[in-house]
């Protein structure tokens, strides 16, 4: 009988370790390693493995049943005993307890139409992400469970991450405290390659994702980015080799896929770099539990690459960094066929050249007209000096066009817009917003999206009475919720014709409900 690795309830994620019987050369490069993972009721899962160093290979699942045992069995492409025909078992007790709602509720996923996410258990989600470029080769334990209190108690359960420092000529002390500082996560990226893996690189990093995922907060993993990067000093997502390219998306599905993920395997590129089709579908073939696979595009970009792709789940534009508003570029893309799910994956960072560039309510009206166009996969936030993890007021050798007139990362945690983000998602959260759509036929002017018979969501910018000009499946329920403080304005029950009052004339949410949700 194998070893019996236990875990209490679903969505927990085990770790059984293998040990090759010999040294092996070239081991990131030159063996895959995987499991397959059978249930007591037949079902199969299978997840690959990853090198962790030396002789030692490490495979994390999590098991989507809330009870049983899973019987699983090791291969991989090189006859070594320690790695080939391994046997084990891993038991799920009942019971655990639930300490996140993705324990709860399951891993996301895509809504069965496709515009945005559900737990795994069906449980509707809206993605409030924040962009931490740099957090991964940057920050220290310490501070990221700074960073990860503060979101989460705004309301964000998502941030953007360049798992690794993408310019290749990009120099510095290997010490994230040091000024110009950075850890390196392969050693031949300077020369557009990602073969030579530093396996304590990821081990650092893997305490780093703990901390983000015991707050709520996915990590959205972009392998190596394809366009400015962090100093703009050469990336290399346009130059490695799509072949590595998409065996290090699979290391990453096998290091950080038996837990909340989601996969950027493109991000600020054309889309059409031939890095992220590999990439694509190498996360697709590997990942057991479906978890969200997108690109995420330059200003510039025609945001639809790889549109009929198997793989694809999402794509996000980019706006720009001129605090301009231009909901038009969701609404685009919400139009393209095959239909994916759609998100503005990078408006303008808050105080990005200047203290009063998209600045304070800028971005919650930014979000909400985003989410309102078609963005309804959800909506992202970012302020200058936390994507680039700046380390304090005047580290040198950023670029100044990017940052805020002061201070650093921990200083940028305060700039008032990501309050008025982060309310979004506990605004809505609770409702049945599985795959919501843009309305513009229920009222005359005002933004608005609609599950037919069952939800409606109002923003409007200035207020002012609300009047429906159709009532079939508009709900008769009601509450009038003011965006930046979260507050609960009004409730009631409206009769058909009668218009909700407003004597404020600024910016509120009227949400229309068939039964009571969520507070």
């Amino acid at each position: 009988m194998g070893e019996v690795t236990q875990v209490r309830g679903a969505w927990r994620e085990a770790e059984i370790t293998l040990t090759a019987s010999a040294d092996i050369p070239d081991a990131y490069t030159g063996v895959d390693v995987w499991a397959e993972f059978t249930h007591d009721n037949g079902l199969t899962l299978r997840r690959p493995a990853f090198h962790d160093g030396g002789r030692t290979w490490r495979i994390r699942f999590s098991s989507p049943l809330p009870h049983g045992r899973w019987q699983w069995t090791s291969d991989a492409s090189l006859d070594d005993p320690g790695l080939r025909g391994a046997t084990g078992f891993v038991e799920v007790e009942p019971g655990g307890p639930a300490t996140n709602r993705f324990q709860r509720h399951g891993f996301w996923t895509m809504s069965p139409g496709g515009r945005n996410l559900v737990h795994a258990d069906g449980t509707p989600a809206i993605l409030v992400a924040d962009t931490a470029w740099g957090l991964p080769w940057r920050a220290t334990e310490e501070q990221v469970r700074v960073y990860a209190a503060d979101r989460h108690a705004k309301g964000f359960n998502a941030v953007l991450l360049m798992s690794v420092q993408p310019d290749m000529r990009a120099v510095g002390p290997r010490d994230r405290g040091a000024d110009t500082g950075f850890d390196v996560a392969f050693e031949d990226l300077p020369t557009g390659h990602i073969n030579a893996l530093n396996p304590a690189y990821f081990q650092y990093l893997d305490r780093l994702l703990d901390v983000l995922v015991e707050h709520e907060i996915v990590p959205v993993l972009q392998p190596v980015f394809q366009g400015f990067g962090w100093k703009g000093l050469d990336v290399a997502g346009t130059v490695v080799p799509p072949a590595e390219y998409a065996r290090y998306c699979r290391y990453l599905v096998a290091r950080y896929g038996a837990r909340p993920a989601i996969y950027l395997v493109g991000a600020d590129g054309s889309g059409h770099e031939p890095q992220i089709p590999a990439g694509g579908a190498e996360v697709h073939a590997w990942d057991c539990y479906a978890q969200p696979t997108g690109i995420h595009y330059r200003p510039h970009g025609d945001n639809r690459a790889w549109q009929d792709a198997e793989w694809l789940d999402f794509q996000w534009c980019q706006t720009g960094h001129g605090g301009e508003h231009v909901p038009e570029r969701v609404a685009d893309m919400w139009r393209n066929t095959p239909l994916k799910a759609v998100a503005n994956g990078e408006p303008t960072y808050e105080q990005t050249r200047s203290a009063t560039n998209a600045a304070g309510w800028w971005q919650g009206h930014e979000a909400w007209s985003n989410l309102c166009a078609g963005g309804t996969m959800g909506v992202v936030y970012g302020a200058a000096n936390i994507w680039q993890w700046r380390l304090h007021d005047g580290e040198p050798g950023h670029e100044p066009y990017f940052l805020a007139p002061s201070g650093g990362w921990r200083e940028s945690l305060d700039f008032e817009g990501s309050t008025y983000v982060g309310l979004l998602g506990k605004i809505l959260d609770g409702l049945p917003t599985t795959d919501m759509e843009p309305d513009w036929q229920t009222f005359i002017s005002p933004r608005t999206l609609r599950v037919p018979g069952r939800l409606h969501v109002v923003y409007q910018e200035h207020g002012g009475a609300l009047r429906p000009k159709r009532e079939d499946e508009l709900p008769v329920a009601y509450r009038v919720v003011d965006p930046r403080t979260g507050d609960i304005l009004a409730t009631g029950r409206r009769s058909p014709g009668e218009p909700i009052e407003d004597d404020r004339h600024t910016a509120r949410i009227v949400i229309f409900y068939d039964d009571e949700p969520a507070s």
